[in-house]
């Protein structure tokens, strides 16, 4: 379906149709006439489908007509669980709203400075994307004004229940009119988020476009299994140099682990960077622009990059480690294949791992092909492999056929195992 035939207003339509898109998704065909009549609305859509587009085109929407109520405060309140995912949606909402008068977009975020957060939150704005755990911060000291607000939108319910942020959406939204209309997207709408929906919304309206569980098609998964941490980073190695790959996302389970491991491949010759929940905001906020504009081939991280990174370039992704949650898997990859592309999974596992795998591929309703590199065969043998030879990386089994650095790997490997 076109966007011409979804009534939204033609100021709107002009920025999206400056976006290159001229067909809605499904999600997007669905959702959007249901907010634009004004009803509450529980969606489930499987990653990269279009959600932000979703809510936000019938938000913006919301704003051609002025406000009935004076004030400064926000009319549109977006709460994701991620300082990256709140960016995400905040450059959605500038750019599909770049054409209309009132749409001032504001970000709070933890890791920003409460003097720079204090001073937006003391002008007028008409779209706030906010973290639960900050924007507490602010409604407790009284800085947030929401008489205006007409519309509430949980943007991934699922995880903000996971991170433990239920209490803090909750005591956000009693403090918001009773008349808002509320939003909420999550990967599943049941248990914790059909409770949290039915407290929140009134007779909301479900969508649901594709299980978590839909098959990622355009995206190759594989399983190599290891033996231990020096075999795991030689398998590493020999991945980062497939000539197909023109950027990649390494998943750890730890953010020492980012970090050490992001040292190690700097070390190596790599284009590499750490990304966690410890480093500052300025800091996240560079490192992703950096990988958007091309400056980073490999990004180390935990799961804060699994959800709320849109890079077209990103071809691979290799779980270093596995995730703790099987939903986690499924983000995970989603950050490579996105907007049609086709991407590459990979898993590493050791066979203490079986157990786990068969939960992911359970939760996935897909096995995991298991592949082996020639030369690089794991003792452990779990289920038939596919072999792949030493060219399979494009350049031998060594970066300029010599084997890595003495104390790199195996740095990191002895690092590992004192943790």
């Amino acid at each position: 379906m076109s966007f011409e035939n979804l009534n939204l207003n033609p100021l709107i339509l002009k920025a999206v149709a400056e976006t290159g898109y001229t067909t809605a998704t499904p999600i997007q065909e669905k959702a959007i006439p249901e907010l634009i009549a004004g009803h509450d609305l529980m969606a489930s859509a499987q990653t990269g489908t279009g959600k932000t587009a979703a809510f936000m085109l019938p938000a913006l929407n919301r704003l051609v007509e002025p406000s009935r109520v004076s004030g400064k405060g926000p009319r549109i309140l977006v709460l994701t669980p991620t300082r990256e995912l709140a960016q995400q949606v905040s450059a959605a909402a500038a750019k599909y709203g770049k054409n209309l008068r009132n749409a001032k977009v504001v970000t709070i975020l933890g890791g920003m400075p409460y003097p720079l957060q204090n001073k937006l939150l003391s002008q007028p704005v008409d779209i706030l994307v906010a973290t639960p755990g900050r924007l507490i911060d602010h409604l407790e000291r009284g800085r947030i004004d929401f008489s205006r607000l007409e519309m509430l939108i949980l943007d991934e319910a699922d995880r903000m229940l996971d991170m433990g942020f239920i209490d803090d959406v909750e005591k956000i939204a009693f403090a918001t009119p009773k008349t808002r209309q509320t939003v909420l997207f999550s990967a599943t709408l049941e248990g914790g988020i059909a409770k949290l929906g039915a407290a929140l919304m009134k007779e909301p309206r479900l969508i649901q476009i594709a299980a978590q569980t839909a098959k990622h098609e355009n995206i190759e998964q594989r399983l190599h299994y290891v033996d231990d941490m020096h075999h795991k980073t030689r398998l590493l190695d020999h991945m980062l140099r497939d000539l197909d790959l023109k950027q990649a996302i390494v998943f750890t389970a730890t953010k020492r682990d980012a970090d050490m491991l992001a040292d190690d491949l700097l070390s190596k010759g790599y284009d590499a960077a750490a990304l966690h929940g410890d480093m500052s905001q300025r800091e996240r906020t560079r490192t992703l622009t950096r990988l958007r504009q091309g400056g980073i081939k490999v990004l180390v991280a935990t799961d804060v990059a699994a959800r709320g990174i849109d890079v077209a370039g990103i071809t691979h992704v290799i779980n270093f480690d596995l995730p703790k949650f099987a939903e986690d898997y499924v983000h995970r990859i989603g950050r490579t294949g996105r907007a049609g592309a086709t991407g590459i999974a990979i898993s590493f596992a050791s066979g203490r791992d079986a157990m786990h795998v068969k939960k992911i591929e359970r939760f996935t309703g897909q096995q995991i092909a298991t592949h082996v590199i020639e030369g690089l065969e794991p003792k452990f043998k779990n289920r038939p492999v596919v072999t792949h030879k030493k060219s399979y990386a494009g350049k031998g089994e060594f970066r300029n056929g010599a084997p890595p650095r003495k104390g790199t790997g195996d740095r990191f490997a002895r690092d590992r195992g004192n943790r």
